[in-house]
């Protein structure tokens, strides 16, 4: 497979299952920079554990028809706020951001604030597996513990229902 299905996955990712080690992948809002994805995560944002402190991260990107076409090693490099790349990135990402809580230059400034990270996603087109080496199972996992999962309880009915 060549890279240029990379470099178009990457052209019109909105969205990218990114993974850190062996954790699990967690759908992230992206935005396509050059041949690269910007992310942001940190408070008040997408919650990404271990995306800002890692050097190489696993992107899965998603095509026309939804389903996994391309996994990559990425190299993963964190924006400095104030630095060149910052100052460019960041508002684009930020007037992409939605439900935005006042301006673009307002949101920037709360992530710097804030600590949040922004990183840029390198993907390396020697590391990739196209559809061809892609799995045909789809490694669906049960869905992980959390507080706010709730035990279904039967509907109240006010009246007996009869089975038919």
């Amino acid at each position: 497979m060549s890279s240029g299905v990379l470099e178009e996955a990457i052209k019109k990712a909105a969205i990218a299952w990114i993974s850190v080690d062996d954790g699990p992948a967690y759908a992230l809002w992206c935005m396509p920079v050059e041949s690269s994805l910007a992310v942001i995560s940190g408070p008040g944002e997408q919650f990404a554990p271990g995306l800002a402190e890692a050097r190489s991260a696993t992107v899965r990107l998603r095509g026309d028809h939804g389903g996994l076409i391309v996994r990559a090693e990425a190299t993963v490099s964190r924006l400095v706020p104030g630095s060149p790349e910052w100052d460019e990135i960041a508002p684009q990402l930020a007037g992409k951001r939605l439900n935005a809580s006042g301006p673009a230059e307002q949101v920037v400034a709360r992530w710097a604030a804030d600590g949040c990270a922004l990183v840029r996603l390198t993907p390396g087109a020697d590391s990739m597996a196209g559809a061809a080496d892609l799995p045909a199972e789809s490694h669906a996992a049960p869905p992980r513990e959390t507080p706010a999962r709730v035990e279904t309880r039967r509907p109240f009915r006010l009246h007996r229902v009869r089975k038919r």
